[in-house]
């Protein structure tokens, strides 16, 4: 155990995550030596100032209280590890964060995060989320991690949980990005959901075991699920909704921002529709497919376009269809008028008009042709 990975997790023990002035400490004086700063307060004088001498008196509490080799052994004994910059499983993305990047990563299960992250989807949204929200989460999920997609989230109630379930359900990567320790299944109702995931993919946090969620924390690893990614997708999210943090945080990075359209009068998809009517950088999407093209390799993952059942008509040939088109909607013609509206010879009409009733399309009536009532049925 070198001193540098000691050093580092005892910060996480020590500060709360992505502090910009505990990171500039620690880009001065290394890790060791920030943990030495805070122990005895010395710190250079041109970072000194009185937010960071406030921040220095608590911090040296929580230090004095830090059991570094004590929580790298609960870690290592769920199965855990710590990562630190550098690291071969470091992703390197979350050094967009600069300032605000995590002191080091607690993990804990068999996926390996950063080749995980080479092809990501943040999916985020709201807890409380409509059954609309909780399917097209799932549906997503499943496609994009059968298309060999990590779906990363944050293991919350509603469309996280619905997201991280949809990817394990196509037996994909999923990453869960906590507020609290990997070993604190928050909110408990997803503790079977947080152990699947720690057996098959990884759960993952800046705070080391037992620390337990606070509001600011949620608020924080928003920007850890927006860095890691190549976009986020809101799949819901209420005016207040914290998906619209991450959405921030996306856009803030430069990373790809999407969100799904709900029913207008839907209270969950409010913060979605806010994004797409007033924010730029926002992307309409309806289908897996339309995700895959925003994130993916220009000119290599375009989503094909969508289109119609194909119908009986739609096999017609050229003429048919026209004569089939120059038949009235209700009653009937005669084959003068419909060699006059279809823009064809009479002799051409009789014979498709013959072609057209063997195919069920015609018949013939009183005052001529008229269409049958399958041929009335929408286009």
């Amino acid at each position: 155990m070198t001193g540098e990975r000691l050093a580092r997790a005892a910060l996480t023990a020590t500060a709360e995550p992505g502090d910009a002035l505990l990171n500039r400490i620690v880009d001065r004086l290394g890790p060791v030596g920030a943990v030495e700063a805070i122990r005895t307060g010395d710190v250079p004088d041109d970072l000194l100032s009185e937010r960071l001498a406030r921040c220095l008196q608590h911090w040296r509490i929580r230090s004095a209280a830090a059991e570094p080799e004590r929580d790298l052994e609960i870690c290592e004994r769920l199965g855990g590890r710590l990562i630190c910059p550098g690291d071969p499983e470091w992703p390197t993305t979350l050094d967009d964060l600069g300032g605000e990047r995590p002191y080091a990563l607690w993990l804990r299960g068999p996926g390996d995060l950063r080749n995980a992250c080479l092809r990501s989807v943040a999916m985020v949204g709201s807890r409380a989320a409509s059954s609309y929200g909780l399917r097209v989460a799932a549906e997503f999920a499943a496609d994009l991690a059968e298309r060999g997609w990590a779906v990363v989230s944050g293991g919350a109630l509603g469309i996280d949980a619905a997201a991280h379930r949809g990817a394990l359900a196509a037996d994909g990567p999923t990453v869960a990005v906590l507020a609290n320790g990997v070993d604190m299944p928050y909110p408990a109702s997803n503790d079977g959901l947080f152990a699947e995931i720690a057996r098959r993919a990884v759960l993952v946090s800046e705070s080391p075991p037992g620390v337990e969620p606070h509001r600011l924390r949620f608020l924080v690893r928003n920007r850890v699920i927006a860095a890691l990614c190549r976009g986020t997708v809101v799949v819901e999210a209420e005016a207040r909704s914290g998906a619209l943090s991450t959405a921030a945080w996306t856009r803030k990075l430069g990373r790809v921002l999407m969100a799904v359209p709900g029913p207008v009068d839907s209270r969950t998809s409010v913060g979605c529709h806010r994004l797409l009517r007033e924010d730029p950088s926002a992307s309409l999407v309806t289908r897996p497919e339309e995700v895959v093209e925003a994130v993916g390799r220009i000119g290599d993952d375009l989503a094909p376009v969508p289109s119609g059942p194909v119908l009986p008509r739609d096999r017609l040939e050229p003429t048919a269809r026209a004569v089939l088109e120059a038949l009235p909607g209700r009653g009937a013609a005669g084959p003068a008028q419909i060699a006059v509206k279809a823009g064809v010879d009479l002799a051409t009409v009789n014979g498709k008009l013959g072609l057209l009733a063997a195919a069920g399309f015609v018949e013939r009536c009183a005052a001529g042709w008229r269409l049958t009532k399958s041929a009335k049925q929408p286009k």
